[in-house]
């Protein structure tokens, strides 16, 4: 890498920004507040912190398929419990595949292989991240079992198209919205969650409302729903008053505790989603004047974190070396969003599964999980076409007028390196 121009905080010159940010591991950039206090005060105060006694995490279910305009909406203790759900929910058979994204957080692969299915990566659109159809198409066979698309960093991914995939092949279309709440898909304007046939959020510390931890999953599917209930509670049917096991599940109950917090919190969704698309208006009106930097589409996306994609020729350098530089002036910012591809992870290539025996990705069906696998997804995480620029609802018009000057700077300074 040529060296940095001296005016970089990276070659020692003053940095753009010396206060930290608003940040979601603390209470500067959550919404938490007298009201998260007072539920957590009901509940402890009932006595009824398990959700087999109480009534917080019905009623928590029940407010979030009405926000949603969906008949069933299940609890669960994780984001990843959530998808889990949702698999365990399309009950694939051993070496059945699912179709999904090498470019997201484990979560979206794990419950994959504990159900003991075979991952199947499929390549995303350059733009946005997101799965693109056409790979998705390709790499269906008599295996396929079910799709899950991921919304990454709350961007809408091409859902429609992909229902159109699912449904054209008997499979299920599964959406993990775990980093998009509120967020508006092509071609009408609808939620993320509920054009798949099942969709999947996380309440996790960093998303835009927060539980600490926490999952929940939605369908309008009768016989998805009840499966996915039954499989967070060790499929105990409990409306039955039987104390017997329908097949096999786990326990991913969500508790008393969390579906409190999490019923105040769902009342300042739209807000949080609000101020985080204003916020991220102003920043994308700044990096459009600058060659070789491409903000996050606006239409419909929650923003997450916010991506910036690159084009190296243009912007100078890769969104590892902006990253390196943002954060010397200041900026929390990071390269290609995770380290590798997800299948470049040991659990892929060691075959890092139940003991020695790599199942189920030792199968004879199982793909090999190597580089080049999804050539675009590995030019954005490996070779830096993605930048990622920590978000939340808590920035003010200052910070974002930070992080737009340390942007210019590094663009100024690569550029004319």
């Amino acid at each position: 890498m040529p060296k940095s121009p001296a005016s970089l905080a990276l070659a020692g010159g003053p940095p753009v920004r010396t206060q930290p940010f608003p940040s979601v591991s603390g209470p500067a950039g959550r919404t938490l507040g007298d009201e998260e206090v007072a539920a957590v005060t009901r509940v402890v105060r009932s006595g009824k912190l398990n959700s087999t006694v109480g009534t917080e995490t019905a009623e928590f279910e029940q407010e979030f398929a009405d926000y949603y305009g969906v008949p069933h909406a299940v609890a669960s203790s994780s984001g990843t419990s959530a998808i889990h759900l949702a698999v365990a929910a399309v009950d694939p058979d051993p070496g059945d595949e699912i179709i999904t994204t090498c470019l997201s957080d484990a979560g979206t692969v794990l419950p994959i292989l504990a159900q003991n299915a075979i991952p199947v990566f499929a390549d995303v659109d350059p733009l946005t991240g997101n799965l693109d159809p056409a790979s998705v198409r390709a790499r269906i066979t008599a295996r396929t079992k079910a799709i899950i698309v991921v919304h990454l960093f709350g961007i809408p991914a091409p859902v429609a198209e992909l229902r159109q995939i699912a449904d054209a092949h008997g499979v299920v279309l599964i959406e993990d919205c775990a980093q998009a709440y509120l967020t508006r898909c092509a071609p009408d304007g609808a939620l993320a969650g509920t054009v798949g046939h099942i969709g999947c959020f996380s309440l996790q510390q960093s998303k835009h409302i927060t539980a600490g931890d926490g999952g929940i999953t939605i369908t309008a599917d009768n016989a998805l729903a009840r499966r996915a209930r039954l499989f967070a509670d060790k499929a105990w049917p409990r409306d039955t008053d039987e104390r017997t096991h329908l097949f096999l599940g786990l326990n991913y109950r969500m508790t008393e505790l969390q579906a409190a917090v999490a019923r105040a919190q769902l009342g300042k969704l739209a807000g949080v989603v609000e101020d985080r698309r204003k916020s991220a208006d102003a920043l994308t009106a700044a990096i459009a004047p600058l060659p070789g930097l491409t903000a996050a589409p606006p239409d419909g996306t929650s923003y997450w974190q916010f991506p910036v994609f690159i084009d190296e020729s243009l912007a100078g350098d890769n969104g590892h070396g902006y990253a390196e530089a943002l954060v010397a002036e200041g900026i929390p910012a990071s390269g290609g969003y995770i380290q590798r591809p997800l299948y470049l992870t040991p659990l892929f290539t060691e075959l890092r599964t139940y003991g020695d025996s790599g199942f189920p990705l030792s199968m004879p069906t199982a793909p090999r999980y190597v580089a080049g696998l999804c050539p675009r997804a590995e030019e954005l995480i490996i070779g830096g076409g993605l930048l990622v620029i920590s978000w939340n609802e808590r920035y003010t018009a200052d910070d974002v007028a930070d992080i737009a000057a340390a942007l210019r700077k590094v663009h100024t300074a690569f550029t004319s390196r």
